[in-house]
């Protein structure tokens, strides 16, 4: 899993980690049952602190991305391998907006109106 972080970006190192391994999730390179590098490998990896790792696993934890288990460490859910599967249904929903002339935004309104709706 690669996992880069640019010290110069005005986003917070951990959410641009969280974002690392999110990404990873969505390209299907980690896949649900897949445990993620310890946190203290990618923090001595990347060169930050320990306390940045942990903040960026327990968003995806809150996400339901992950499980973080003592002694086990981060484990990929099953909603963490659903958004992969999500991912080319999206892919094709963003098509079919664009080529019907539906801006970005009103896609995203739709989108969260429908989930609010179910």
């Amino acid at each position: 899993m690669l996992i880069r972080v640019d010290s110069q970006s005005a986003q917070p190192l951990f959410a641009q980690i969280a974002g690392a391994v999110r990404a990873e999730i969505i390209a299907g390179r980690v896949v649900e049952g897949e445990r993620l590098p310890a946190a203290r490998d990618v923090a001595e990896a990347l060169r930050v602190n320990l306390h940045t790792v942990l903040h960026a696993y327990q968003d995806l934890r809150d996400e339901g991305l992950v499980d973080l288990r003592r002694g086990r460490g981060a484990v990929v859910t099953a909603a963490g391998g659903a958004l992969a599967h999500l991912r080319a249904d999206i892919d094709r929903l963003v098509r079919a907006a664009r080529a019907a002339g539906i801006s970005p935004d009103t896609l995203s309104a739709l989108v969260k109106e429908a989930a609010r709706d179910h």
